[in-house]
This record gives C-alpha cells, structure tokens and sequence, in this order.
C-alpha cells in the first residue's frame, strides 16, 4: 500500500474540474505530484499571459476567467484568433513542436491560470499514454473549433457577423440576454474581421431596430429569435 502524504489534504488537483478534462487519466500519487509542481497565477483584465515570441517554458490552462488569444500582423495590427473560456483554452498547441509561442493571450476578465512547468509535464506524459492521447484530444478539439469559428464567420455578411458574435457571447459564454462585452468595439472588429466604423453602426441599426438595447458595455438582446435569424441568414 502506498505511503499516505503529510500534505494530502491540501492537494486542491484532485478537486479540480480541469481533471475531468485529461487528468482524470493520472494515478493518484501523480496528482499529488502535480500539485506541488504547480502554480496559480492571477491575471487582471488587460494583463498578458502569454506574449508571442516568448519562450515556452510552462504548460498552462485557464482555471477562472477568460481570455483572447491573437497575434499582431506585420504592420502591427491585433488579429484576434479566439475567445474562450476556463477549461477550453490551451496554450499549449504549440509545446511540442515550437520554442516559443506564436500567439499571444490576455486576459478579458481578471483570470486565474494554473502553471505547471513543462519538463515536469514532458515527464508525465512520457510514461503515461492515456494523459498523453487525451491532451492531444483536447488540443484536437480546440484547433477544430478555432477553424470551424472563423469559417463560420467569414462565410457571414457584416450584419451576419455581428450578430454572430453578440448570440457567441450569450449563449456560449455568458448563458444570459444581458451580459457586458468583455471587450472593445475595435476588438470585436479584429475578431469577425470588420472595421470597428462597421461594427459601431450595425449595433446602431440592431438598437434602432428594437434586436437589442445598448448601456455602454452592457449589451441586453430583446429579439433573440430576430437575432438568430441575422445570424443564420448572413
């Protein structure tokens, strides 16, 4: 029987949600081990957590809050790739192929981000087949959903777009009517591609037209169904 830890009972691992999404496949004593090689890291609204062309160094994934994932093209400009949530978001796509990351993320809400160094995690996953297949499972997953969205989108007229992404954070993150926009106009332009001069005006037109109401960043939809069906037209 193996030995009982002196420090057990404050392995917070075991408990975490995360570990129903690949960690489920570590033995006992392997969760332990993550948890004294592991760190939370807090990140305000705005803070960078990975910034591309820095080393990697850490495997990560967002325990709290959420966060946008983008890179700057050649002249400078932000091109956001993704938003997304705790337990969806893995910037690890690039950690065993690349040196250093691609993409940067930051944080759109005060974010907390459990840290674990990547020799430790490289460790783990070479003993452990089932860890491995399903982080690559996982990676699978996300990079599908980055591909599927952004075709979504651009096969989307403007208002399409639009729509698009008010129903995305809604329904998808938010799970409410009301929500306040976690980020900018000029990001939500960035995001489906559109100049932030398109996107102040179509909100304008959905206000006018009664499809939602408009507080600063609160948005409320008062037309769902008409919403949808800019959405599903465009």
């Amino acid at each position: 029987m193996n030995p009982v830890r002196k420090d057990q009972n404050l392995c917070i691992c075991e408990k975490c949600e995360f570990k129903n999404v690949i960690f489920q496949f570590l033995k006992e004593e392997d969760i332990f081990d993550l948890c004294d090689n592991k760190e939370e890291r807090n990140f305000r609204k705005g803070e960078i957590i990975n910034l591309e062309g820095d080393r990697i160094i850490d495997f990560k994934y967002l325990k709290k809050g959420l966060v946008k994932i983008y890179r700057r093209s050649a002249n400078g400009d932000e091109q956001v790739i993704t938003i997304t949530r705790p337990f969806e978001f893995v910037s690890n796509m690039s950690i065993f192929s690349e040196e250093r990351y691609r993409y940067s993320v930051s944080a759109l809400e005060d974010s907390t981000v459990c840290v674990v160094s990547l020799d430790f995690m490289k460790a783990l996953f070479s003993k452990n087949g089932a860890l491995t297949l399903g982080l690559l499972s996982k990676v699978s997953q996300v990079s599908d959903h980055i591909i599927s969205q952004s075709l979504e989108i651009r096969n989307k007229n403007l208002v399409g777009r639009v729509a698009y992404v008010l129903l995305f954070f809604a329904k998808d993150i938010y799970s409410s009517r009301v929500f306040d926009l976690p980020v900018s106009r000029k990001e939500v332009a960035d995001f489906i591609s559109m100049s932030t001069a398109n996107v102040i005006r179509t909100l304008s037109d959905f206000k006018r037209d009664g499809i939602i109401n408009v507080d600063g960043k609160t948005i409320e939809i008062t037309d769902m169904s008409k919403l949808e069906m800019i959405a599903r037209r465009g």
